[in-house]
């Protein structure tokens, strides 16, 4: 116990000084993106707006964890059986370069994970990657004039376009509210620039959230009286098998996760849910697997003794998971993926739909559509030989 103690008190006495160090490289990096912001506020940086076709940022403070892409999807859904949806994300970790538009040849590698995910599953929209926000919103538009509305991936950060509405999200146990810049804390800019935010969710409340916590995270916010503020949860959906094997689990599974995500502790506690025993094989995030990776994933299943066991991964992770597909079949590994999905509290997601819709809407007033009519690429006949 004394031994115990002793280590968690050096631990503590390590961290203090790395904060002390680390404080004068926080206030030269804080000042740095604070005199960016402001020529951007007087114009001495330009920022280009579209005005003729909706455009939306879901982008946070923090450096990921706070939930995007469960986010974003939420906004597919939402309105891609309504309107010719794009995104357009940076497309982190992928070989290519530029702009690219998500063809049926499209893998993680070439287009970054997360668009792939949304390309995977969601065959009623345009997924597009660019660097360059300014000159890849104009180039798919050109490529794609149908599109209606565009969907901006973690571009809260990226001033050079300012979106016709800004949704900024912000993790209920790691708010923006009380965390600091890099590499102090885990802030891409101070906390007032959360002002330029339209809508600001807190993502990853318990399901339990009352109404008393809710008015303590609402004070603490200070949010403008022009920001809406909303509160959703992680649900789980219906977990399915990666390569199509059938595969089965059950209370009494030794179960193994294999990861890279910002932060795997929601994902494991959901598996720890559904199995018995869990070993964990972590990764950092956007991490790309490599043979050797899935060599050390096969070792580690065919040493568990329990013949019932099972292997777990994230929507995200699969998609990189995919890029070694012929291996997997060989190993012919068991591989369950537990996709997610947000859901809104306080029964306020009917007013998030109707402020979605309403902002959208007002770019085409004229525009009725049966709200089960569902929108397809197909339907359009859209030829991506002539569009990329």
């Amino acid at each position: 116990m004394v031994f115990a103690i002793t280590v968690q008190s050096m631990k503590d006495y390590l961290q203090s000084i790395l904060k002390y160090l680390l404080f004068p490289i926080s206030i030269l990096y804080g000042i740095i993106i604070w005199i960016r912001n402001k020529f951007y506020d007087a114009g001495l940086f330009s920022s280009l707006s579209f005005d003729a076709i909706p455009v939306i940022s879901v982008g946070n403070l923090s450096v990921g964890g706070t939930g995007k892409s469960p986010h974003i999807e939420y906004l597919i859904r939402l309105l891609s059986t309504k309107f010719h949806t794009a995104t357009l994300s940076r497309g982190y970790g992928r070989s290519s370069k530029g702009f690219k538009i998500a063809d049926e040849n499209a893998d993680a590698r070439s287009i970054g994970d997360e668009p792939f995910q949304f390309k995977r599953k969601f065959d009623t929209i345009l997924v597009a990657v660019g660097e360059d926000r300014v000159t890849a919103i104009p180039e798919l538009l050109q490529r794609a004039p149908y599109i209606e509305t565009i969907l901006l991936d973690d571009a809260f950060q990226h001033r050079s376009v300012k979106p016709g509405l800004n949704i900024l999200l912000t993790e209920y146990h790691k708010p923006y509210t009380k965390d600091y810049i890099l590499p102090l804390g885990r802030l891409r800019e101070g906390r007032k620039a959360a002002k330029r935010a339209d809508i600001i969710i807190i993502s990853k409340c318990p399901a339990d959230l009352n109404g008393e916590q809710k008015a303590k995270m609402l004070t603490d916010l200070e949010a403008e009286p022009n920001q809406k503020v909303f509160f959703t949860k992680i649900e789980y959906d219906e977990p399915y098998p990666l390569l199509n094997n059938n595969i089965s689990f059950n209370q009494e599974t030794h179960a193994i996760t294999f990861s890279g995500i910002a932060n795997a502790t929601p994902f494991i506690n959901r598996v720890q849910t559904l199995t018995h025993d869990v070993h964990q094989l972590n990764f950092r995030d956007h991490y790309y697997f490599t043979k050797d990776d899935i060599k050390e994933l096969y070792e580690t299943f065919n040493y568990i003794k329990n013949e019932n066991k099972c292997i777990f991964v994230t929507e995200k992770d699969a998609t990189r998971l995919l890029l070694h597909e012929e291996l997997l079949k060989e190993y012919n590994l068991p591989i369950v993926v537990i996709p997610i999905r947000i859901s809104f509290l306080f029964d306020e997601g009917t007013q998030f739909d109707e402020l979605l819709n309403e902002y959208v809407h007002s770019y085409f007033p004229v525009l009725e559509l049966n709200e089960e009519e569902e929108i397809s690429l197909d339907e359009l006949e859209v030829d991506y030989e002539e569009i990329l």
